[in-house]
Protein backbone atom coordinates (compact mmCIF):
# COMPACT_ATOMS: atom_id res chain seq x y z
CA UNK A 1 0.00 0.00 0.00
CA UNK A 2 1.37 3.27 -1.02
CA UNK A 3 1.78 6.06 1.77
CA UNK A 4 1.53 9.99 1.28
CA UNK A 5 2.24 12.95 2.88
CA UNK A 6 0.44 15.81 2.39
CA UNK A 7 1.45 19.25 1.57
CA UNK A 8 0.21 21.87 3.96
CA UNK A 9 0.41 25.77 3.81
CA UNK A 10 0.11 26.76 7.19
CA UNK A 11 -1.11 30.39 6.46
CA UNK A 12 -4.36 28.49 4.99
CA UNK A 13 -4.72 25.26 6.72
CA UNK A 14 -4.86 24.24 2.85
CA UNK A 15 -3.70 21.15 0.96
CA UNK A 16 -1.24 22.05 -1.84
CA UNK A 17 0.11 18.96 -2.89
CA UNK A 18 0.60 15.36 -1.87
CA UNK A 19 4.38 13.68 -2.21
CA UNK A 20 4.66 9.64 -2.37
CA UNK A 21 6.63 8.18 0.08
CA UNK A 22 8.80 5.65 -0.68
CA UNK A 23 9.14 2.25 0.35
CA UNK A 24 11.04 0.26 2.68
CA UNK A 25 12.23 -1.51 -0.40
CA UNK A 26 13.15 1.73 -2.83
CA UNK A 27 15.21 3.04 0.62
CA UNK A 28 16.88 -0.29 0.65
CA UNK A 29 17.84 0.64 -3.16
CA UNK A 30 19.01 4.35 -2.64
CA UNK A 31 20.69 3.15 0.21
CA UNK A 32 22.76 0.62 -1.95
CA UNK A 33 23.32 3.07 -5.06
CA UNK A 34 24.54 5.80 -2.44
CA UNK A 35 27.18 2.89 -1.21
CA UNK A 36 28.34 2.31 -4.47
CA UNK A 37 28.61 6.39 -5.50
CA UNK A 38 30.50 6.57 -2.80
CA UNK A 39 34.07 4.46 -4.11
CA UNK A 40 34.50 7.15 -6.65
CA UNK A 41 33.22 10.07 -4.81
CA UNK A 42 35.43 9.60 -1.93
CA UNK A 43 38.64 9.05 -4.53
CA UNK A 44 37.09 12.72 -6.26
CA UNK A 45 39.94 15.05 -6.13
CA UNK A 46 38.79 17.81 -3.52
CA UNK A 47 39.25 20.32 -5.68
CA UNK A 48 36.40 18.93 -7.84
CA UNK A 49 34.23 18.44 -4.44
CA UNK A 50 34.68 22.29 -4.06
CA UNK A 51 33.28 22.83 -7.55
CA UNK A 52 30.55 21.04 -7.42
CA UNK A 53 29.53 22.65 -4.10
CA UNK A 54 30.76 26.18 -4.97
CA UNK A 55 28.23 26.06 -7.77
CA UNK A 56 25.40 24.44 -5.99
CA UNK A 57 25.75 27.38 -3.57
CA UNK A 58 25.34 29.53 -7.36
CA UNK A 59 22.90 27.94 -8.20
CA UNK A 60 20.50 28.86 -5.13
CA UNK A 61 21.42 32.34 -5.55
CA UNK A 62 20.43 32.14 -9.15
CA UNK A 63 17.09 30.55 -7.76
CA UNK A 64 16.74 32.62 -4.38
CA UNK A 65 13.43 34.38 -5.57
CA UNK A 66 11.84 30.98 -6.51
CA UNK A 67 13.05 28.81 -3.36
CA UNK A 68 12.28 31.78 -0.96
CA UNK A 69 8.53 31.99 -2.28
CA UNK A 70 8.83 28.11 -1.52
CA UNK A 71 10.38 27.83 1.85
CA UNK A 72 7.23 30.65 2.71
CA UNK A 73 4.75 28.57 1.03
CA UNK A 74 6.00 25.23 2.73
CA UNK A 75 6.82 27.12 6.37
CA UNK A 76 4.81 30.69 6.88
CA UNK A 77 8.58 32.06 7.34
CA UNK A 78 7.76 35.92 6.25
CA UNK A 79 9.32 36.01 2.70
CA UNK A 80 11.48 38.96 3.83
CA UNK A 81 12.50 36.00 6.85
CA UNK A 82 12.76 33.24 3.90
CA UNK A 83 15.21 35.53 1.44
CA UNK A 84 17.37 36.65 4.41
CA UNK A 85 18.13 32.61 5.33
CA UNK A 86 19.07 32.01 1.98
CA UNK A 87 21.12 34.71 1.49
CA UNK A 88 22.92 34.13 4.98
CA UNK A 89 23.05 30.55 4.22
CA UNK A 90 25.86 30.92 1.30
CA UNK A 91 28.25 32.17 4.16
CA UNK A 92 28.51 28.96 5.27
CA UNK A 93 29.13 27.16 1.63
CA UNK A 94 31.86 29.66 1.59
CA UNK A 95 33.36 29.34 4.49
CA UNK A 96 33.80 25.50 4.57
CA UNK A 97 35.08 26.43 0.99
CA UNK A 98 38.11 28.39 2.27
CA UNK A 99 38.60 26.14 5.13
CA UNK A 100 38.16 22.67 3.06
CA UNK A 101 42.05 22.13 1.55
CA UNK A 102 44.08 23.16 5.21
CA UNK A 103 41.55 20.65 7.61
CA UNK A 104 41.14 17.91 5.20
CA UNK A 105 44.59 17.66 4.02
CA UNK A 106 46.70 15.05 5.73
CA UNK A 107 49.49 16.14 8.75
CA UNK A 108 52.99 15.87 9.60
CA UNK A 109 52.62 15.20 13.58
CA UNK A 110 55.83 14.30 13.78
CA UNK A 111 59.17 13.97 12.61
CA UNK A 112 62.37 13.13 13.45
CA UNK A 113 65.60 11.44 11.51
CA UNK A 114 64.32 7.99 11.70
CA UNK A 115 60.18 8.22 11.50
CA UNK A 116 57.64 10.78 10.01
CA UNK A 117 54.10 10.09 11.46
CA UNK A 118 50.93 11.87 9.57
CA UNK A 119 47.14 11.75 10.30
CA UNK A 120 45.04 11.18 6.96
CA UNK A 121 41.39 12.43 7.49
CA UNK A 122 39.33 9.99 5.52
CA UNK A 123 35.09 10.34 4.73
CA UNK A 124 32.83 8.04 7.04
CA UNK A 125 30.80 7.02 4.14
CA UNK A 126 27.44 6.71 4.27
CA UNK A 127 25.99 9.59 5.96
CA UNK A 128 22.06 9.96 7.15
CA UNK A 129 21.17 13.36 7.97
CA UNK A 130 17.14 13.20 8.90
CA UNK A 131 17.13 17.58 9.01
CA UNK A 132 14.38 20.51 10.42
CA UNK A 133 11.78 22.49 9.19
CA UNK A 134 12.75 25.98 11.11
CA UNK A 135 15.83 26.69 9.12
CA UNK A 136 15.97 24.26 6.29
CA UNK A 137 18.80 25.87 4.56
CA UNK A 138 21.22 27.14 7.60
CA UNK A 139 20.82 23.61 9.53
CA UNK A 140 20.77 21.50 6.32
CA UNK A 141 24.30 23.26 5.23
CA UNK A 142 25.70 22.60 8.06
CA UNK A 143 25.62 19.10 7.85
CA UNK A 144 25.58 17.73 4.00
CA UNK A 145 27.57 20.75 2.59
CA UNK A 146 31.08 19.38 4.94
CA UNK A 147 29.81 16.01 4.27
CA UNK A 148 29.82 16.21 0.62
CA UNK A 149 32.98 18.08 0.54
CA UNK A 150 34.84 15.25 2.38
CA UNK A 151 33.94 12.61 0.55
CA UNK A 152 31.10 11.38 1.96
CA UNK A 153 27.64 10.38 0.53
CA UNK A 154 24.13 11.42 2.05
CA UNK A 155 21.09 10.21 2.50
CA UNK A 156 18.97 13.73 3.25
CA UNK A 157 15.87 13.02 4.72
CA UNK A 158 13.93 16.93 4.82
CA UNK A 159 11.35 17.51 7.49
CA UNK A 160 7.74 16.53 6.38
CA UNK A 161 7.32 20.27 6.63
CA UNK A 162 9.90 21.01 4.08
CA UNK A 163 9.79 18.17 1.38
CA UNK A 164 9.62 20.68 -1.93
CA UNK A 165 13.26 22.46 -0.48
CA UNK A 166 15.01 18.96 0.09
CA UNK A 167 13.61 17.93 -3.22
CA UNK A 168 15.10 21.07 -4.48
CA UNK A 169 18.42 20.60 -2.90
CA UNK A 170 18.77 17.73 -5.03
CA UNK A 171 18.16 18.76 -8.20
CA UNK A 172 20.09 21.94 -7.42
CA UNK A 173 23.02 19.49 -6.70
CA UNK A 174 22.36 17.63 -10.47
CA UNK A 175 22.30 20.79 -12.29
CA UNK A 176 26.10 21.76 -10.33
CA UNK A 177 27.11 18.26 -11.99
CA UNK A 178 27.00 16.13 -8.83
CA UNK A 179 27.70 12.50 -9.76
CA UNK A 180 24.43 10.58 -9.21
CA UNK A 181 23.70 8.96 -6.20
CA UNK A 182 25.82 10.86 -3.65
CA UNK A 183 22.86 13.05 -1.96
CA UNK A 184 19.62 12.02 -2.17
CA UNK A 185 16.52 13.73 -0.74
CA UNK A 186 14.14 10.86 0.58
CA UNK A 187 10.62 12.35 1.24
CA UNK A 188 9.11 10.72 4.58
CA UNK A 189 7.52 10.84 7.80
CA UNK A 190 8.73 10.06 11.39
CA UNK A 191 8.45 6.70 10.01
CA UNK A 192 10.86 6.76 7.16
CA UNK A 193 13.13 8.69 9.68
CA UNK A 194 12.99 5.51 12.16
CA UNK A 195 13.28 3.04 9.08
CA UNK A 196 16.80 4.97 8.11
CA UNK A 197 17.53 4.46 11.97
CA UNK A 198 16.87 1.51 12.44
CA UNK A 199 17.48 -0.24 9.22
CA UNK A 200 19.92 1.58 7.25
CA UNK A 201 23.87 1.08 8.23
CA UNK A 202 24.94 4.11 7.75
CA UNK A 203 28.34 5.32 8.45
CA UNK A 204 27.12 7.69 10.57
CA UNK A 205 23.76 9.40 11.94
CA UNK A 206 22.92 13.48 11.75
CA UNK A 207 19.46 14.64 12.98
CA UNK A 208 17.95 17.87 14.41
CA UNK A 209 14.78 18.09 15.86
CA UNK A 210 13.55 17.50 19.44
CA UNK A 211 15.10 15.95 22.22
CA UNK A 212 12.40 13.09 22.64
CA UNK A 213 13.23 12.40 18.81
CA UNK A 214 16.80 12.03 19.14
CA UNK A 215 16.20 9.98 22.61
CA UNK A 216 14.43 7.73 20.61
CA UNK A 217 17.48 8.15 17.50
CA UNK A 218 20.02 7.45 20.30
CA UNK A 219 18.70 4.31 21.51
CA UNK A 220 17.74 2.73 17.93
CA UNK A 221 21.65 3.28 16.60
CA UNK A 222 23.42 2.67 19.95
CA UNK A 223 24.46 -0.67 19.01
CA UNK A 224 26.28 0.44 16.03
CA UNK A 225 29.60 1.69 16.24
CA UNK A 226 29.44 4.82 14.56
CA UNK A 227 29.12 8.66 14.75
CA UNK A 228 25.86 9.80 15.89
CA UNK A 229 25.19 13.35 16.36
CA UNK A 230 22.50 15.37 17.62
CA UNK A 231 20.96 18.66 17.55
CA UNK A 232 18.14 18.93 19.59
CA UNK A 233 15.57 21.58 21.62
CA UNK A 234 16.53 24.42 23.57
CA UNK A 235 15.17 26.95 26.86
CA UNK A 236 17.74 29.78 25.56
CA UNK A 237 17.85 32.43 28.38
CA UNK A 238 18.75 36.23 28.20
CA UNK A 239 20.19 38.42 31.44
CA UNK A 240 19.58 42.31 31.38
CA UNK A 241 22.01 43.54 34.01
CA UNK A 242 21.18 46.89 35.71
CA UNK A 243 24.00 48.35 34.45
CA UNK A 244 22.63 48.37 30.72
CA UNK A 245 23.15 52.12 29.02
CA UNK A 246 20.50 51.76 26.40
CA UNK A 247 17.70 49.96 27.75
CA UNK A 248 15.28 50.10 24.98
CA UNK A 249 17.58 49.10 22.03
CA UNK A 250 18.34 45.82 24.56
CA UNK A 251 14.94 45.37 24.80
CA UNK A 252 14.54 45.53 21.07
CA UNK A 253 17.06 43.17 20.61
CA UNK A 254 15.80 40.34 23.01
CA UNK A 255 12.41 41.13 21.39
CA UNK A 256 13.91 39.96 18.06
CA UNK A 257 15.44 37.58 19.42
CA UNK A 258 12.52 35.59 20.64
CA UNK A 259 10.20 36.62 18.15
CA UNK A 260 12.23 35.98 15.13
CA UNK A 261 10.53 33.70 13.05
CA UNK A 262 7.86 32.66 15.26
CA UNK A 263 10.08 32.23 18.20
CA UNK A 264 10.84 29.04 15.83
CA UNK A 265 14.59 28.94 16.14
CA UNK A 266 16.75 26.73 17.84
CA UNK A 267 18.41 29.36 19.83
CA UNK A 268 15.26 31.66 20.05
CA UNK A 269 15.40 33.92 23.14
CA UNK A 270 12.83 31.75 25.33
CA UNK A 271 13.38 33.09 29.10
CA UNK A 272 14.24 36.61 30.17
CA UNK A 273 15.62 37.62 33.53
CA UNK A 274 15.83 41.12 34.24
CA UNK A 275 17.59 43.26 37.34
CA UNK A 276 14.75 44.67 39.44
CA UNK A 277 16.54 47.70 39.43
CA UNK A 278 15.54 47.86 35.65
CA UNK A 279 12.57 45.47 35.63
CA UNK A 280 9.57 48.12 34.90
CA UNK A 281 11.46 50.12 32.70
CA UNK A 282 12.55 47.07 30.56
CA UNK A 283 9.18 45.72 30.67
CA UNK A 284 7.31 48.67 29.15
CA UNK A 285 10.38 48.96 26.34
CA UNK A 286 9.85 45.45 25.05
CA UNK A 287 5.95 45.40 25.31
CA UNK A 288 6.20 48.61 23.16
CA UNK A 289 8.52 46.79 20.49
CA UNK A 290 6.59 43.81 20.48
CA UNK A 291 3.60 45.69 19.63
CA UNK A 292 5.08 47.25 16.55
CA UNK A 293 5.73 43.80 15.03
CA UNK A 294 3.40 43.67 12.26
CA UNK A 295 1.15 39.63 11.50
CA UNK A 296 0.07 39.02 8.76
CA UNK A 297 0.18 37.33 5.27
CA UNK A 298 3.52 35.71 5.26
CA UNK A 299 4.23 36.80 1.67
CA UNK A 300 4.00 40.08 2.15
CA UNK A 301 6.70 42.20 2.62
CA UNK A 302 6.09 44.45 5.66
CA UNK A 303 4.96 41.04 7.70
CA UNK A 304 7.54 40.25 10.74
CA UNK A 305 5.51 37.12 12.30
CA UNK A 306 3.47 34.89 9.71
CA UNK A 307 1.44 31.40 11.37
CA UNK A 308 3.31 28.83 12.97
CA UNK A 309 4.51 25.99 10.86
CA UNK A 310 2.80 23.28 12.88
CA UNK A 311 -0.16 23.25 13.89
CA UNK A 312 0.32 21.24 17.25
CA UNK A 313 2.00 23.94 18.81
CA UNK A 314 -0.80 25.92 19.31
CA UNK A 315 -1.99 23.51 21.94
CA UNK A 316 1.37 23.76 23.56
CA UNK A 317 1.30 27.41 23.23
CA UNK A 318 -2.25 28.13 25.00
CA UNK A 319 -1.32 25.27 27.84
CA UNK A 320 1.67 27.37 28.70
CA UNK A 321 -0.26 30.72 28.52
CA UNK A 322 -2.97 29.10 30.63
CA UNK A 323 -0.23 27.35 33.76
CA UNK A 324 1.41 30.71 33.65
CA UNK A 325 -1.49 32.78 34.68
CA UNK A 326 -2.60 30.41 36.76
CA UNK A 327 0.36 30.49 39.15
CA UNK A 328 0.48 34.09 39.01
CA UNK A 329 2.40 35.81 36.01
CA UNK A 330 0.94 39.13 34.35
CA UNK A 331 -0.68 38.77 30.52
CA UNK A 332 0.84 41.91 29.06
CA UNK A 333 0.05 41.21 25.39
CA UNK A 334 -1.05 38.23 23.43
CA UNK A 335 -2.62 34.69 25.18
CA UNK A 336 -4.25 33.12 22.81
CA UNK A 337 -4.74 31.63 19.02
CA UNK A 338 -5.98 33.54 16.35
CA UNK A 339 -9.11 32.61 14.92
CA UNK A 340 -8.48 32.46 11.15
CA UNK A 341 -7.48 29.64 8.71
CA UNK A 342 -4.06 28.67 9.30
CA UNK A 343 -1.87 27.93 12.85
CA UNK A 344 -2.05 31.20 14.17
CA UNK A 345 -1.27 33.28 17.68
CA UNK A 346 -1.17 35.89 19.28
CA UNK A 347 2.53 37.93 20.11
CA UNK A 348 2.82 36.67 23.76
CA UNK A 349 4.66 38.28 26.69
CA UNK A 350 4.24 36.84 30.27
CA UNK A 351 5.33 39.16 32.96
CA UNK A 352 6.32 38.31 36.70
CA UNK A 353 6.94 34.97 35.87
CA UNK A 354 8.58 32.13 38.52
CA UNK A 355 10.26 28.53 37.48
CA UNK A 356 6.76 27.04 39.09
CA UNK A 357 6.00 27.73 35.68
CA UNK A 358 6.41 25.62 32.09
CA UNK A 359 7.00 28.90 30.05
CA UNK A 360 9.83 29.24 31.75
CA UNK A 361 10.90 25.63 31.96
CA UNK A 362 9.53 23.81 29.11
CA UNK A 363 10.27 24.62 25.51
CA UNK A 364 8.01 26.94 23.73
CA UNK A 365 9.08 27.10 20.17
CA UNK A 366 6.82 29.52 19.29
CA UNK A 367 5.63 33.38 19.97
CA UNK A 368 5.94 33.60 23.55
CA UNK A 369 8.16 34.88 25.82
CA UNK A 370 8.33 34.77 30.13
CA UNK A 371 10.01 37.27 31.95
CA UNK A 372 11.28 37.03 35.55
CA UNK A 373 13.15 39.29 37.67
CA UNK A 374 15.92 39.12 39.83
CA UNK A 375 17.68 41.10 43.07
CA UNK A 376 21.10 40.21 41.35
CA UNK A 377 23.47 38.23 39.16
CA UNK A 378 24.11 35.38 41.25
CA UNK A 379 20.87 34.90 40.80
CA UNK A 380 20.48 35.28 37.35
CA UNK A 381 22.93 32.65 36.98
CA UNK A 382 21.41 29.85 38.69
CA UNK A 383 17.96 30.07 37.41
CA UNK A 384 19.49 30.50 33.98
CA UNK A 385 21.36 26.92 34.41
CA UNK A 386 18.10 25.67 36.15
CA UNK A 387 17.26 24.04 32.85
CA UNK A 388 18.27 20.27 31.35
CA UNK A 389 18.80 22.03 28.08
CA UNK A 390 22.38 23.62 27.38
CA UNK A 391 22.31 25.43 23.87
CA UNK A 392 22.65 29.18 24.18
CA UNK A 393 22.61 32.05 27.08
CA UNK A 394 22.71 35.59 26.25
CA UNK A 395 24.69 38.40 29.50
CA UNK A 396 23.45 42.05 28.58
CA UNK A 397 25.48 44.62 30.35
CA UNK A 398 28.15 47.94 29.71
CA UNK A 399 30.89 45.92 31.39
CA UNK A 400 32.15 43.02 29.51
CA UNK A 401 34.38 42.06 32.61
CA UNK A 402 31.27 41.42 34.83
CA UNK A 403 29.45 39.79 31.64
CA UNK A 404 32.59 37.57 31.28
CA UNK A 405 32.34 36.10 34.28
CA UNK A 406 28.51 35.34 34.24
CA UNK A 407 29.25 33.61 30.97
CA UNK A 408 32.09 31.57 32.18
CA UNK A 409 29.18 30.06 34.96
CA UNK A 410 26.87 29.32 32.45
CA UNK A 411 26.22 25.80 31.03
CA UNK A 412 25.73 26.28 27.44
CA UNK A 413 27.70 25.31 24.29
CA UNK A 414 27.25 28.97 23.33
CA UNK A 415 27.28 32.29 25.26
CA UNK A 416 26.49 35.93 23.93
CA UNK A 417 27.49 39.24 25.25
CA UNK A 418 25.13 41.99 24.15
CA UNK A 419 24.03 39.86 21.23
CA UNK A 420 21.22 37.08 21.05
CA UNK A 421 20.14 34.29 18.63
CA UNK A 422 22.84 34.06 16.34
CA UNK A 423 24.80 31.35 14.19
CA UNK A 424 28.39 31.79 12.87
CA UNK A 425 30.30 29.51 10.79
CA UNK A 426 33.34 29.89 12.44
CA UNK A 427 32.46 28.36 16.03
CA UNK A 428 31.49 25.60 16.80
CA UNK A 429 27.45 24.70 17.31
CA UNK A 430 27.02 22.89 19.93
CA UNK A 431 24.88 21.91 22.80
CA UNK A 432 24.59 20.27 26.34
CA UNK A 433 22.32 18.50 27.86
CA UNK A 434 18.73 17.84 26.73
CA UNK A 435 20.12 20.20 24.11
CA UNK A 436 22.11 17.53 21.94
CA UNK A 437 25.63 15.41 21.52
CA UNK A 438 28.40 16.64 19.08
CA UNK A 439 29.18 19.49 17.16
CA UNK A 440 28.73 21.87 13.49
CA UNK A 441 29.87 24.07 11.99
CA UNK A 442 33.73 25.52 12.61
CA UNK A 443 36.39 23.17 11.75
CA UNK A 444 35.59 21.24 13.98
CA UNK A 445 32.36 20.49 12.15
CA UNK A 446 34.62 19.60 8.93
CA UNK A 447 36.25 16.96 10.29
CA UNK A 448 32.80 15.87 12.39
CA UNK A 449 32.56 13.67 9.31
CA UNK A 450 35.74 12.07 9.10
CA UNK A 451 37.85 9.94 10.90
CA UNK A 452 41.47 9.78 11.08
CA UNK A 453 43.83 7.41 10.07
CA UNK A 454 47.20 7.77 11.72
CA UNK A 455 50.27 6.90 9.62
CA UNK A 456 53.81 5.61 11.06
CA UNK A 457 56.59 5.16 8.42
CA UNK A 458 60.48 4.28 9.25
CA UNK A 459 62.22 6.30 6.56
CA UNK A 460 65.34 3.61 6.57
CA UNK A 461 66.47 -0.24 8.01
Amino acid sequence: MERYIECINPATGQVWDTLKIPSAVEIEIMAAKAREAFQDWSVTPLAFRKQIVARFGELVQENLEHLAQLLTKETGKPITQSRREIRQADRRIRFFLDIADRYLAPEVAYEDEKVREEIAYEPLGLIVNISAWNYPYNIGYNVFIPALLAGNVVLYKPSEYTPHTGLEFQDLFRSAGLPPHVFTTIIGNGQTGAYLTERIPADGYFFTGSHATGMKILEQCRKRTVPIQLELGGKDPAYVANDVKDLRKVAAALADGAFYNNGQSCCAVERIYVHTEVYTDFLKHFVQEVKGFILGDPRNESTYIGPLTRAAQLDILERQVADALSKGARLLLGGKRIPREGNWFEPTVLADCSHQMEVMKEESFGPIIGIMGVKDDEEAINLMNDTPYGLTAAVYSSNPDRARRIMEKLNTGTVYFNMCDRVSPYVPWSGRGHSGLGLTLSYHGLRAFTRTKSYQLLKSN
